[in-house]
């Protein structure tokens, strides 16, 4: 059974472009590659007709992963997110208690996080540890370096 992710709009806009862009361009580039080393003559000595066809097994494995991600996307209203408790897309002020520094993340899907930009994943051991917490509440997160107790200062949309 496939895991059910929840997305902005912008974000799965983003996963179905890809997906037609996979579908109509790229499909059409391994068309024509295969296409072209077909022409070069024998098949059965042919490295480059080898190599495309190989391309596009992978190319299909692409779509099909990524249909399979878009067809068990759920659109998340951001309207109806409950700022008492720390969910999906909720913006989360985060103070370390033992450097005192601050930190605003937001909570996305895995597809959507970016470092960067303060985004990060809830499958992310921060996203984990923060989940269901309520404005003043600890969460201690094991973190590669180490355990990392965070307080949650301001929960938002």
């Amino acid at each position: 059974m496939s895991k059910i992710n929840y997305y902005t709009e912008e974000g799965l806009n983003r996963l179905k472009a890809e997906l037609n862009d996979l579908k109509t361009k790229g499909r059409t580039a391994i068309a024509h590659q295969i296409a072209e080393a077909r022409d070069k003559g024998d098949l059965s000595e042919n490295a480059e007709y080898d190599a495309a066809k190989d391309a596009q097994g992978l190319h299909e494995l692409k779509i099909s992963k990524l249909e399979e991600v878009v067809a068990n996307a759920r659109l998340l209203d951001e309207s109806s997110i409950d700022t008492s408790i720390v969910s999906v897309l909720s913006n989360v002020k985060i103070k370390n208690k033992k450097t005192g520094a601050e930190v605003t993340y937001t909570l996305v899907s895995e597809e959507e996080a970016d470092l960067k930009q303060f985004r990060i994943s809830v499958g992310s051991p921060i996203g984990k540890g923060l989940l269901g917490k309520k404005v003043g509440e600890s969460a201690e997160i094991t973190v590669p370096a180490g355990k990392i107790e965070f307080e949650v200062i301001e929960i938002s949309r």
